[in-house]
């Protein structure tokens, strides 16, 4: 017995999220056939499928970016967004898990819970957001249904629960039998140890159904639903599903599952606006697109918009609705609704338009650990490759594009070699520029060695006044930058004090070795301007010289990123790749043996890890796994020592930065 989908409110933002290759994509390209919305089934290998419309997403048969589809089913419309599922792509998954009410997990029903199941299960619990699981590719050799419902229990949460048993796997596999329909069950005998793990889960929900299970009562079957849709709901209980998206088994109920256990969103099409910019493209003639979630009010063609992040004002020119690579005008976006709107030029990803309120803070998945040196074969190509990273630089802000005019080069943070791989493919496809990329390199960052001062009095060559002096002290690792002012308002002028703080953030991204300094405390403690001399800019120089200064009397300390990793080898194979490991300055606990494999758990640093996946590969004959997770930075070992070039003029130079300055803001 089930909840009928239909009584529930007409509208649904759901995110569907996956490690590559579970069949993430596949399942999409199911729902939208159907649903109706599509007539024809694409395929990912084929490069046909609905929400892989770009080049390098059917070349390579992997998704980029993600992709926003709408269709309806019974009666309900979902937006629906596809999310890439390699970790080189997380940032796409991070700023998608922003936006959406529910979202869907899918699992391998051979590999399992994988690395990126259980980066993206974290966000999506913190974010508190009701999660389907969907075990996929049950008609696969392999496929081993209680294992991986063991695995997501013990790796993911207890509170995940099966509502469906499945008949049969790999070849025989036949779908799937509903745990509250006793008629599909009768015939079922196998569904019987994933019907207690249904009952075990509901009584925790309710005290009613839990007295009756202690008392050994039998349990009401539309109790125990109403107690799994309170459940998932409320976030404390995670229905699973079992299903073949490759030959359609499944889809439909995880269809009917996505209307019942996702709640519908909230928000009045009256209230002022609030809504936020998670996805931008460029249109060739209509230029920038941006995708809004609006959580409350309403938005019309041609409605003048204020950008709350940016201050400014735009004017949404269309508001259309995208299928793929297809889209309608609609003309109105209204309070719970996804679409895309046509002239916010001077918007950027996560600006948030209207109010702040009611919009939800971001979940921040994706580091980049690499930096790499763009290379181009044309010298007349340079400002073209400027202008392309430029524009995908907006489209992924974590590129974080760093151009050095000066020396004509360009450098980008990037997760791994899949995306440089891709990042080269879209230069040609869509720009026709052929670039290259350098050797990439470990985002190494600074820390303050010790407690100390920072003093800057910028008084000459006339007219200028700013003086300033900082306390800068070493935080606690993780913990980024505390900024704060003791100054009070009559010495330093509060406008002043507002530059202040915000050029500290931007003094701090080079430091005494021209890496980002992290983890430390800013306290202004002396400012002062004077009342006919000082200008307002005097003080967007000063800054970085005050807290140069800073760094420069207290020392820094390198930090290097480093992996938390979990490895399974053959047992044979173990002492060869814990010697690796040592070798590597990998620290792990002692081995734990499983059916004679090895399985060890530890961290390792970046630097040394850049090619291990391959080394693993050849040590353990192509039978080692390996799973990594960031784990943060920490103080590097005495004999590391790595320093960049510096963009700009370094603010120790006094004479030289402030004539640099001078002329750039005067220019």
């Amino acid at each position: 017995m089930t909840i009928k989908a239909e009584a529930r409110i007409d509208l649904r933002n759901v995110g569907i999220f996956a490690h590559v290759d579970a069949g993430k994509t596949t399942t999409t390209e199911q729902m939208l056939y159907q649903s109706g919305h599509i007539r024809s089934l694409g395929s990912v290998d084929a490069g046909t499928a609905q929400t892989d419309w770009m080049d390098v997403e059917r070349e390579r048969g992997i998704s980029v970016r993600a992709a926003v589809t709408r269709f309806a089913w019974k009666g309900t419309a979902i937006n629906l967004v596809d999310t890439p599922g390699h970790v080189d792509f997380l940032s796409e998954v991070e700023r998608s898990l922003r936006v959406m009410d529910g979202a869907v997990l899918i699992v391998s029903a051979v590999e399992g819970v994988q690395a990126q199941t259980e980066i993206i299960w974290q966000a999506l619990r913190e974010l508190n957001i009701p999660t389907i699981v969907y075990v996929n590719k049950m008609d696969r050799m392999g496929a081993d249904a209680l294992r991986v419902l063991e695995d997501l229990r013990r790796l993911l949460s207890p509170g995940v629960v099966p509502i469906a048993a499945p008949i049969g796997a790999e070849a025989d596999f036949a779908g799937s039998a509903d745990l509250l329909d006793g008629q599909s069950l009768a015939d079922n005998p196998w569904a019987d140890s994933y019907r207690q793990h249904l009952l075990e889960a509901a009584a925790e929900q309710d005290e009613t159904l839990l007295e009756a299970y202690l008392e050994g009562r039998p349990l009401d079957d539309r109790s125990i639903a109403e107690a799994l849709v309170e459940g998932a709901h409320r976030s404390t209980l995670f229905p699973v599903m079992f299903g073949a998206s490759n030959r359609g088994i499944g889809v439909k109920e995880l269809l009917d599952a996505v209307l019942i256990y996702m709640p519908a969103p909230a928000g009045s099409e009256s209230a002022p606006v609030a809504g936020v910019i998670f996805k931008m493209e460029r249109d060739p003639v209509m230029g920038k697109i941006a995708y809004v979630r609006l959580y409350q009010g309403t938005i019309r063609n041609r409605d003048t918009v204020h950008n709350h992040t940016r201050d400014m004002q735009d004017k949404a020119t269309q508001i259309r609705r995208v299928h793929g690579q297809k889209s309608e005008d609609i003309g109105v976006l209204a309070a719970g609704d996804i679409a895309a709107v046509y002239g916010l030029s001077r918007a950027r990803i996560g600006d948030v338009l209207g109010t702040p309120e009611g919009v939800p803070g971001e979940k921040r998945l994706a580091v980049p650990l690499l930096t790499v040196q763009v290379q181009w074969s044309s010298e007349g190509d340079y400002p073209a490759v400027v202008a392309a990273f430029q524009e995908l630089a907006d489209e992924d802000p974590l590129l974080d594009l760093q151009w050095l005019q000066d020396e004509r080069e360009l450098h980008l943070k990037v997760m791994g070699p899949i995306q440089m791989e891709v990042l080269t493919s879209i230069l040609l496809s869509r720009f026709k520029l052929a670039v290259t990329f350098g050797a990439p390199s470990v985002i190494y960052k600074e820390t303050p060695a010790a407690a100390g001062e920072g003093f800057v009095a910028y008084l000459a060559p006339k007219p200028c006044w700013a003086i300033l002096r900082f306390v800068i002290e070493p935080g606690e690792r993780g913990s980024g930058l505390v900024y704060k002012s003791l100054v009070r308002g009559e010495r330093l002028m509060e406008s002043y004090q507002n530059e202040v703080a915000r050029r500290v953030p931007e003094a701090l991204q080079q430091g005494l070795r021209n890496w980002e300094v992290t983890d430390l405390s800013v306290t202004l403690v002396e400012g002062e301007h004077h009342v006919w001399h000082t200008h307002p800019l005097d003080f967007v120089i000063a800054t970085p010289m005050g807290i140069m200064n800073g760094l420069a009397n207290v020392g820094t300390k390198m930090l290097e990123p480093m992996l938390r990793f979990r490895m399974s080898v053959p047992e044979e194979y173990g002492g060869k790749v814990m010697n690796e490991l040592v070798v590597m300055r990998g620290e792990f606990e002692a081995p734990v043996l499983r059916q004679e494999r090895m399985e060890l758990e530890g961290l390792l640093p970046v630097a040394t890890t850049l090619d291990f996946p391959a080394r693993l590969g050849a040590m353990t004959k192509g039978r080692g796994t390996l799973t990594t997770f960031f784990a943060g930075y920490r103080e590097c070992p005495p004999d590391v020592e790595v320093s960049r070039r510096r963009r700009g003029v370094n603010p120790l130079e006094e004479a030289k930065y402030i004539l640099s300055m001078r002329n750039a803001l005067s220019g």
